[in-house]
């Protein structure tokens, strides 16, 4: 039977706050490092894996980590997710986003439909779309065949798809999987818009409208925009645009989109990547066959996140050490840093699926916890950061773990010896020695020049950046936000945090304000 209680209650959570902490710097120097470089790594799915070597643990921490665990029920409510029960609890919902990608327990029925059936349908309607678009089957009203695909939403509907699109565009084009370039407009600031608009051939591009409720005010606005200078264009926006929207929504039935395609309540627009968000822009550029690799990959993924034993689940595993961090050694941040220029937009997904999710400071039945919930995330693409602000996390106050991401192999092939050593060993050479830097410090007698050390990290490392790998990686971020949420006892799939500003912007225009809101109202000439 699962129960649900706070983190402050759990037996193994009281012991873990009296286990002695490791020193880092000591653990990670000289043999020693090297044997837990060499112990502490657990595989992943697509060839990756998660070494936690330069973390502040040690055999007797992840032994009362697994009883913690075993305590709040990781795998059981995960099993209890996966097969449709209500885990959503502020707005009364399933949690469905890894039915997208693969039926891990039993068939989920809801609203009288079973769930993967009608996933893999709108997958299969998307699919079939994308090829008639490829083909040149369907083209603009000139017969011309469209080569841009622009996606219009916010949020969940630009931030993971931008960045799946970013991490495989060159990858697409060196194997020759390329279909389309896409751009994206998120931000409802008209510059946004218009930057993107002035720079393609409005002709010849595919607008793809994504909206659940089919009423998001930013998304709905740039809708306008796009309309507006597509009739501007002399051309019939309907023929030029397909929508992405639940069943219910104004745009499901509308004759205004070349096609619809439906998700629905149980996917949270930040896990929605693997869905119609993400499959329609991805399958437009890179084709269905890429998209189908990438679900591949989180598939396998979601897999090893059932496994009941931490040592195997690399998923649980991190959730855990993040907890561990979080509430045993109070750090308040984490940093996301790929060595892959391709994952440019990786951390900046990964801050809304974190921060949106578990940004809680009340339990799943609404009492207030006695603890600190999610981190703030941040990061870049190392090795710009180390250029940036890897100064404070090496010797600022804070000690703040970090995340790092690293491929042996570049995704394009192309690359230059110099110096001795080829760019993408530069890369490889700087993530290493940035690992070690951080854990071990170095000693100096002026103390501007001294690094303590004792700054943990964890890395996730493959040969490549491929379809299955990304699907991967972002299937071990979105199941160690849940564990994470579990072990708090929060509820992870809601964000009740992002509706009050919406609420009292619609109160500005309609210039239903009073007070402060007025004042700013006016300061800003609304």
């Amino acid at each position: 039977m699962i129960t649900w209680n706070n983190l402050d209650t759990i037996p193994a959570y009281q012991e873990l706050l009296k286990v002695a902490p490791v020193e880092l710097a000591e653990a990670m120097t000289g043999e020693k490092g090297a044997e837990r470089v060499r112990k502490y790594s657990v595989p992943m799915a697509a060839g990756l894996s998660c070494n936690y070597a330069a973390k502040q643990v040690d055999d007797k921490i992840l032994e009362v980590l697994a009883k913690l665990a075993e305590e709040t029920q990781l795998a059981g409510k995960f099993e209890a997710l996966y097969n449709g029960e209500v885990i959503n609890t502020g707005e009364k919902r399933m949690v469905l986003h890894h039915l997208t990608r693969g039926q891990l327990g039993e068939a989920v029925v809801a609203d009288g439909v079973d769930k993967r059936s009608f996933y893999v349908q709108q997958q299969e309607k998307i699919a079939e779309l994308a090829n008639k678009v490829h083909s040149g089957e369907i083209t603009n009203a000139a017969g011309e065949k469209f080569t841009t695909v622009v996606q219009i939403g916010i949020g969940g509907s630009d931030l993971g798809p931008r960045a799946m699109y970013l991490a495989l565009e060159n990858w697409a084009k060196v194997n020759h999987t390329f279909k389309m370039e896409a751009r994206f407009i998120s931000n409802v600031d008209p510059d946004d818009a218009a930057a993107v608009l002035n720079t393609i051939d409005v002709a010849r591009s595919l607008f793809v409208l994504v909206s659940k409720s089919g009423t998001t005010l930013e998304t709905l606005t740039n809708e306008s925009f796009v309309k507006d200078a597509l009739k501007k264009a002399g051309l019939e926006p309907s023929r030029h645009m397909i929508a992405v929207t639940s069943e219910t929504s104004p745009l499901a039935q509308s004759d205004e989109y070349l096609a619809a395609f439906f998700m629905d309540d149980y996917i949270g627009g930040r896990f929605s990547s693997t869905s119609g968000v993400g499959g329609a822009v991805l399958s437009l550029a890179f084709g269905p066959e890429v998209f189908a690799r990438f679900l591949e990959g989180a598939a396998e993924e979601d897999k090893l996140a059932r496994n009941r034993d931490m040592y195997a689940n690399p998923a649980m595993l991190d959730a855990l050490i993040g907890v561990y961090e979080r509430n045993v050694l109070g750090y308040q941040n984490t940093a996301v840093l790929p060595y892959s220029q391709a994952l440019s937009r990786f951390p900046a997904h990964l801050q809304q699926l974190d921060m949106e999710s578990n940004g809680k400071s009340v339990n799943r039945f609404g009492e207030p916890v006695d603890y600190v919930t999610g981190p703030v995330i941040f990061g870049e693409p190392g090795t710009n950061g180390q250029h940036s602000f890897y100064q404070l996390l090496h010797q600022g106050t804070d000690i703040i773990p970090l995340q790092f991401v690293g491929f042996r192999d570049s995704q394009m092939g192309t690359d230059v010896v110099i110096q001795e050593s080829t760019s993408q060993q530069k890369l490889c050479a700087n993530v290493a020695a940035q690992i070690v830097a951080f854990a071990c410090g170095k000693a100096d007698d002026n103390r501007n020049k001294n690094f303590e050390g004792g700054r943990p990290s964890s890395i996730v490392i493959g040969e490549q950046l491929t379809p299955e790998a990304l699907g991967a990686l972002l299937s071990h971020f979105e199941n160690k936000v849940m564990f994470q949420g579990f072990v708090w006892n929060i509820n992870s799939f809601d964000q009740e945090g992002v509706q009050l500003g919406k609420v009292l912007a619609k109160k500005v225009l309609a210039h239903d304000t009073d007070g402060a809101l007025k004042a700013y109202s006016d300061l800003l000439n609304i």
